[in-house]
């Protein structure tokens, strides 16, 4: 039985007309991404609920096992030269996926429609942003994948559900990332793009990081896709 996660939640004054939910990075919190809602003018959107949740704290192994917030486990990586030679941790990915499926059933429950809401996520939320997001079964507004990668590559096609097959997908890596190499983020663009998902990609000359021509562009895609 999956966990309920814990959230951070920004409610508006008025009934929210969409929910955009962001997921954090390795050993971050929830409260990470809370000025994030600060920095975006979604007034032509309608009211809108945030969405922060916390990832379970887990023993992580390339971190010496330090027990921290993590969506899933990571292990070295078997050639520091190849970024695609780390071993995923398929069930904690599966794990993470569930947890966030019934986190968009509990809005949807709230009143807010799938196609109302988008999944968002940086880093290790990125990863989960895009595995949950392409495997839930009712169509969401749009998937925003900030600095992070696809996981389970090879299962994607097999496990992605028809109703996200054509959602919208908002990528951006910076061009200085020595967490999350370029290369393995433009890899799962081109992943995505493979299988016919329409991917809008960014590149930033930053680190594994933010940054606010970031922000404009995430939000005018926003803007875009909850119309």
């Amino acid at each position: 039985m999956t966990t309920p996660l814990q959230t951070i939640e920004l409610h508006p004054a008025a009934a929210p007309s969409a929910t955009i939910v962001v997921l954090h990075g390795l050993g971050a919190d929830g409260t990470d991404f809370l000025s994030l809602a600060d920095e975006m003018r979604l007034e032509a959107v309608g009211p809108v609920r945030w969405v922060f949740p916390r990832a379970p704290v887990r023993p992580v192994t390339i971190n010496g096992g330090h027990a921290m917030r993590a969506w899933y486990d990571i292990y070295p990586s078997s050639d520091p030269r190849d970024p695609f030679s780390r071993r995923e941790d398929e069930s904690g990915l599966h794990d993470s996926f569930a947890g966030v499926h019934a986190l968009l059933e509990r809005e949807v429950a709230r009143g807010v429609p799938a196609g109302r809401i988008v999944l968002a996520g940086f880093s290790q939320g990125c990863a989960i942003t895009l595995g949950a997001g392409l495997r839930y079964g009712r169509r969401l507004a749009g998937l925003a994948a900030l600095s992070g990668y696809l996981p389970l590559a090879e299962h994607t096609a097999a496990e992605r559900q028809a109703a996200n097959a054509a959602t919208p997908v908002f990528a951006a890596h910076g061009s200085r990332d020595g967490i999350v190499v370029p290369a393995r983020g433009r890899a799962s663009r081109d992943a995505l793009l493979a299988l016919g998902q329409p991917v809008q990609w960014h590149e930033y000359p930053m680190e594994h990081s933010v940054c606010l021509e970031e922000v404009r562009d995430l939000e005018a895609w926003l803007g875009q896709v909850l119309a």
